[in-house]
């Protein structure tokens, strides 16, 4: 069955067609771990999650690389201001180094409680600075960058087409702020490659060109090449990165080999809140955890993301969080009517079945619309005859959903033990015995098990 995703470099949907007709090579931009991600980056880690369950039900095999960005990216996405990293730092009264590890560590216990898969290869920015200093070296050696008094800058006259994934038009752009910080700078969409670092900078690396440290393009460029090679399938991220770390990626990777670094460009939407843009100035940047402590299911916000397709905006709603969460709890309670139905179904039944699982299929391939694809899981949830056949092929679905539907047998895998202590912690929580609730939650936590309270169920996790 032809796969398709729309395609941000032709901007067209296209019929997928991987360099190795088996394995698929997928980069995508990861955090930069300077604070808590919201639910807006959560969103698009959601889809690039998606992305890799359809690629698997289709049969391909993964190699996948996403990159955790620990210097470089200036508080402007462009060449000015002090890195976010430093910034954060100075803020919070801590090293770069503590910064970082503390917000990668949240970052991945996000991930963990949406369900969402690791990527074969997390790479982290400061252990590349090697292979970013010998591209940018490269791109000198072939003529595409030069140096001034505070930077080394990549030279975008010297492309044959720039930009390529936007449509700016470079030629009306205005000098501007970004010429004002280096007067240097031959071109007013020349972007910094490598920064000449103060005296007391705290993130600086010995360089040809003295103590200094990566621009935030370099980063993704040089590792996407290390591991992926200089040519991948897919490259991904979120619509933001388009007009600059996309097209400065591109820039970097013809500078260097002469070759468009991936073949298949594709990116997520914004996430609104109530209608309107998220921003710390109206209180509305919310984090999986205020979700969380609402006491909504982490999943209920994957699921709540499926009623919308990746490339248009999603709004954001507490009653749409609300309404998901029944939803989420009916199609998990359709899961185990399911498997312990004994009903049993006709030739015209299965034929059913197979026409729901083939629509299911159309759905997701065709540049993963799960909004119709979800319009069959509820077709199959409320499959008039209840039958394993049905909840098996739910399970499948779930494959590529990563919404645990079958949940409630995932606690039935729990030692006797444990589950005793979790029966007389939900007898405490009645009570409202509070007291004995934590302790036996720490007792959870002792031997190995992660608890989380939601409206409706306790969640007991092994760590």
């Amino acid at each position: 069955m032809e796969l398709k995703f729309y395609n941000t470099l032709s901007k067209t949907k296209e019929v997928f067609e991987p360099i190795n007709k088996q394995e698929v090579k997928i980069y995508s931009c990861g955090p930069t771990v300077y604070k808590n991600a919201t639910i807006g980056n959560m969103r698009t880690n959601i889809f690039q999650d998606v992305l890799r369950r359809v690629l698997r039900y289709n049969g391909y095999t993964l190699k996948h690389a996403m990159n955790i960005t620990d210097v470089g990216h200036l508080v402007s996405d462009g060449d000015e201001g002090e890195d976010k990293m430093l910034k954060s730092a100075r803020e919070e009264k801590k090293t770069p180094m503590q910064i970082a590890e503390h917000y990668t560590q949240l970052f991945f216990e996000d991930l963990k409680d949406l369900h969402i898969e690791t990527p074969e290869i997390v790479c982290k920015a400061t252990d590349h600075i090697k292979e970013m200093l010998t591209y940018v070296q490269k791109l000198m050696e072939n003529g595409y960058a030069y140096e001034t008094s505070t930077a080394i800058y990549f030279d975008v006259s010297k492309l044959d087409k720039y930009p390529i994934l936007s449509n700016l038009e470079v030629e009306n752009q205005k000098a501007g702020a970004r010429v004002e910080v280096d007067k240097e700078k031959k071109n007013p969409c020349d972007f910094a490659l490598w920064i000449k670092a103060p005296e007391n900078h705290l993130m600086k690396w010995d360089s040809p060109w003295g103590p200094s440290y990566p621009g935030w393009h370099i980063e993704c460029s040089a590792m996407g090449q290390k591991y992926l090679g200089e040519q991948f399938d897919i490259h991904t991220g979120g619509i933001d990165l388009i007009p600059t770390h996309h097209e400065n990626e591109i820039a970097q990777s013809k500078g260097a080999c002469g070759r468009i670094p991936a073949n298949y460009w594709l990116h997520g939407e914004y996430l609104l809140i109530n209608g309107g843009k998220m921003s710390k100035s109206l209180g509305n940047v919310y984090l999986l955890k205020d979700i969380k402590d609402r006491g909504y299911d982490p999943i209920v916000y994957k699921l709540f993301s499926y009623s919308c397709h990746y490339r248009n905006k999603l709004n954001f709603t507490w009653e749409g969080i609300e309404a998901t969460a029944k939803s989420l709890e009916r199609l998990r309670s359709s899961y185990q009517a399911h498997i312990q139905g004994n009903d049993e179904l006709t030739k015209q039944d299965r034929e059913k079945l197979v026409q729901v699982e083939e629509n299911f299929h159309k759905a997701i391939n065709d540049d993963l619309n799960m909004p119709l694809a979800m319009s069959f899981v509820w077709e199959l949830a409320r499959f008039e005859k209840r039958n394993k056949e049905v909840a098996n092929l739910l399970k499948k679905f779930d494959t590529v959903l990563g919404i645990r539907i079958d949940f409630e047998n995932e606690k039935e895998q729990l030692p006797e033990e444990i589950l005793q202590i979790i029966e007389q912690r939900k007898q405490a929580r009645q009570r409202k015995d509070f007291g004995k609730s934590d302790e036996l939650r720490d007792e959870l936590l002792k031997r190995g098990y992660t608890v989380k309270d939601t409206k409706n169920e306790m969640i007991v996790t092994k760590t």
